[in-house]
């Protein structure tokens, strides 16, 4: 019942794929091409984007933050943080789930998850510096 593409963890070759676009559209803006040998960072110093990386990992904390001030019985809080446990998971490496990316994420950027109940302090917290 999770429909959302909030609830997926993104793969490291999507991410890859997102920042080949982004800087290919971002190269385009500025009006360089590969053969000009401009640096990324340069580029987006000059554009002023944070990477999409970076960008990901602020709206999943965002939704993260969301679903944690709703009440208890909201669905949305039902359907993303109370998973069932007793199901059989397949051999081999277990899949990245919605909330070890979360959790992930909250260590990347040292932040703890009390936060998240006040929206003020958890903006600041997860806002990402432009360049």
């Amino acid at each position: 019942m999770l429909y959302g593409a909030e609830y997926w963890p993104t793969k490291r070759r999507h991410v890859q794929q997102l920042s080949v676009a982004e800087m290919r559209m971002l190269r385009w803006f500025c009006g360089h091409t590969r053969r000009d040998r401009v640096r990324n960072e340069v580029i987006r110093g000059r554009v002023g984007v944070a990477p999409i990386e970076e960008k990901l990992t602020q709206h999943r904390l965002r939704w993260f933050g969301h679903v944690q001030r709703r009440p208890h019985k909201a669905p949305v809080r039902n359907g993303v943080l109370e998973r069932v446990d007793n199901v059989k998971r397949g051999r081999g490496r277990p899949k990245l789930t919605w909330d070890e990316s979360v959790k992930r994420d909250l260590k990347d950027c040292n932040i703890s998850k009390e936060i998240a109940l006040d929206m003020s302090a958890w903006r600041l917290a997860i806002n990402v510096h432009e360049p």
